[in-house]
């Protein structure tokens, strides 16, 4: 009896040592980069890719890298009811080889995010299953759009998870962001009514109690990953919030949260519980000083949409660009006002990017720009003077530096006007940073403007690609840029010779000056 005790004690011991050698198989051991997540199967002294040294870090990676966590959590919301775009067909027990044509070309319908310029940078909603990335920098609003966005969204479930605030500091965000929507709603009604009547005993949200609007919205603490499944479990959400994914760490890696290892295992286990599930999830993410996501490229690779909140903190203005989305456009723009009650959603951004009254003032040039869809009228300010020092400045604030050197050459070369020893400075009004070429044309005449002291005439906007011989290159979407400048009063806008065609003249107001060159449009503003 003794013997077989003592039998059984090793079968047991040889058997726990059978399931750790198991384990440690499974198990991957590999090399990152801490300067930038090159990986390598063996420890090198120089990273091959950023070139530098003693940078490699060893870290452990299990078999699953905690997407088992996010593997039994999103079964289990699929098989509670959650719905999925891929009609339950989406596991590992049954997936398989599917032909093209079987395949349904049906879209799932969209999430609306009750935010129209939201929706406009999502391509008309959140996709069922798909996960956005919204970054930028600290105190820009990351937090509070996204607070005041599922406040409005009382028709579905939302998770909140927050690596980085405390639950009170949530609240009284939500507090007062409730407040603040709440006046902006009954400050709009009133205008719309004609009564001027303060609304200060609005409601928070509208006719519901406070208590009410915050029903659907649960608010989880945590930063280990497979707890946050846990608790997504429980709660069931139809939508999850992640602030942010660089504070979020699975145990199953060896190293600390933020890290590249720790931010690329944890995006990949998210992605995963999303593509099972079929339940949407928002990651918030930081920036670098390059302006760039933190983390592995990978990051923006492994998720469907990237959207960036980009502007000044010293300005009210906020543009919320999509950089990457697989199911829209990626040129769509959404402008925001900061107020103190929160975002307020700019419908029309010409108005209030156009100065009032600027007659006399030299230097200033209306340009008829396009982001995504959506025409606006923008004001190009630049300032001409002698410089002080040898060496002239050159600077750019909302435009391409590189690209404003290009068309001092071409002003210089092809038109005549010497500004070798003279600073230039531009600056696109409102804290808007604008990527459209058509901005071109509007740039050299605000230089020349200043440079011979010479207002423009009000009523005058413009359009145009200004090539490297100084010609005037169509641009796209003339008619509604031509639209959009008639609707807020302009008298004349200059346009590309080659878009002189294809739209009816008739049906438009405005007087369209059409050129060739540079030289011509420069004619019909100064004579």
């Amino acid at each position: 009896m003794c013997l077989e005790g003592k039998v059984f004690v090793i079968r047991e011991k040889s058997c726990t040592f059978a399931e750790n050698l198991r384990k440690m198989a499974k198990d991957k051991i590999a090399y990152v980069c801490s300067n930038c997540g090159q990986e390598s199967a063996k420890w090198i002294g120089k990273c091959p890719s950023c070139g530098q040294w003693n940078t490699f870090k060893e870290i452990r990676i299990a078999a699953d890298s905690g997407s088992q966590a996010a593997k039994n959590a999103g079964m289990t919301m699929r098989h509670g009811g959650a719905a999925t775009m891929f009609g339950g067909q989406h596991s590992d027990s049954d997936a398989k080889p599917m032909k093209l044509r079987d395949i349904s070309s049906i879209d799932e319908p969209r999430i609306d995010m009750m935010d129209e310029e939201l929706n406009r940078v999502l391509g008309g909603g959140m996709v069922p299953g798909s996960i956005t990335l919204l970054g930028g920098e600290p105190g820009i609003g990351k937090s509070t759009l996204t607070l005041q966005t599922i406040l409005n969204m009382r028709h579905r479930r939302v998770l909140y998870v927050s690596g980085e605030e405390s639950a009170h500091q949530i609240k009284l965000r939500a507090d007062r962001l409730a407040k603040g929507q709440a006046l902006m709603r009954a400050s709009v009604a009133a205008s719309d009514a004609g009564d001027a009547s303060p609304a200060g005993n609005a409601s928070p949200a509208g006719n519901a109690s406070p208590e009410a609007a915050f029903d659907h919205i649960t608010i989880l603490c945590e930063t280990q990953l497979e707890k946050i499944f846990t608790h997504i479990q429980q709660v069931a959400p139809e939508l999850i919030v992640i602030d942010s994914i660089q504070t979020i760490a699975t145990e199953e890696v060896d190293s600390s949260p933020g890290s590249i290892s720790q931010v690329r295992e944890c995006a990949a286990s998210l992605l995963r519980f999303a593509k099972t599930s079929g339940i949407p999830v928002i990651l918030i993410g930081h920036i670098n000083k390059e302006g760039t996501l933190a983390g592995p490229k990978i990051l923006e690779h492994i998720v469907d949409t990237v959207i960036q909140f980009e502007g000044d903190q010293h300005y009210m203005y906020r543009i919320l660009r999509s950089i990457k989305n697989r199911f829209g456009s990626t040129s769509e723009l959404g402008i925001y006002e900061m107020q103190q009650g929160g975002l307020r959603q700019v419908s029309n951004p010409s108005e209030l990017l156009l100065t009032e009254d600027h007659d006399g003032l030299s230097g200033v040039a209306i340009s008829a720009a396009i982001e995504g869809v959506r025409p606006f009228l923008v004001e190009t300010q630049a300032l001409v003077s002698t410089a002080a020092y040898g060496t002239p400045q050159r600077s750019a604030t909302g435009f391409d530096q590189r690209r404003l050197n290009m068309l001092l050459a071409v002003m210089e070369k092809r038109v005549g006007f010497k500004l070798m020893a003279k600073d230039v400075f531009l600056n696109i009004a409102g804290g808007l940073r604008v990527t459209d070429p058509a901005m071109d044309l509007s740039v050299l005449a605000a230089v020349l403007s200043s440079n011979v002291d010479t207002p423009i005439e009000q009523g005058w906007c413009m359009c145009g690609e200004v090539g490297l011989s100084g010609e005037v290159r169509p641009v796209s979407r003339i008619e509604q840029r031509i639209a959009e400048a008639e609707k807020l009063g302009f008298q004349h806008i200059i346009i590309p010779k080659y878009n002189n065609h294809g739209f009816d003249h008739k049906k438009y107001q405005i007087e369209i000056h059409p050129v060739r060159k540079v030289e011509e449009a420069f004619r019909c503003l100064f004579g």
